[in-house]
């Protein structure tokens, strides 16, 4: 049997590299595997846990066909390597720290795809996302903007996993190692 692909979205400063960090023992205990994504941005940037590369490195990989998905926000490309794909054959479920913008690009090549949306509350986004020192006040506000139209219309007709991660990152945790083990139970359909 196929894994199940966990598709976690969420704004940036949401907290979606801490959860992912915080679950990691955990998931691998539920046969869940969390798939590094390929960035043009450095890979040293503080908190997160990517393959940095230049936008040139980036484009030739995706036409050499190395990711699964790729999609552009925030200026940054992403990308999920095509490894994803052969964890998912084996049976393992993977975990893809995903956008809100592909999650209909995700859906149309993962129909069997778990959503889950990270949430925060407006005023812990922007202290968040301050306090990271990643982006400018300029780039700060983008994001947010960014949060609120997300927020204004439905990105998917599918159901989307509501978490919110305002206050304490362990009930995050739990609440997202629940998801997991509910979507490991095969459809009866």
């Amino acid at each position: 049997m196929d894994g199940r692909l966990i598709y976690l979205m969420g704004p940036s400063g949401s907290g979606k590299d801490s959860l992912i960090e915080a679950a990691r023992e955990p998931l691998r205990a539920l046969n869940c595997e969390i798939i590094r994504r390929v960035i043009t941005r450095s890979a040293e940037s503080v908190g997160e846990d990517a393959i940095g590369v230049t936008p040139q490195e980036f484009e030739q990989r995706q036409r050499a066909g190395e990711f699964s998905l790729a999609w552009e926000a925030n200026g940054l490309a992403y990308g999920i390597p095509v490894e994803m794909d052969q964890w998912l054959k084996a049976g393992k479920h993977v975990l893809v720290n995903g956008s809100r913008a592909n999650l209909r690009q995700a859906l149309e090549s993962y129909p069997t795809l778990v959503p889950v949306l990270l949430t925060v509350r407006d005023d812990v986004l922007r202290e968040r996302l301050l306090r990271r020192g990643r982006e400018t006040l300029e780039q700060v506000d983008a994001r947010l903007a960014r949060n609120t139209l997300f927020k204004d219309r439905r990105s998917t007709d599918s159901p989307v996993h509501l978490i919110d991660n305002s206050g304490d990152l362990a009930d995050a945790v739990n609440h997202l190692l629940d998801l997991v083990r509910l979507s490991a139970i095969p459809d009866q359909t």
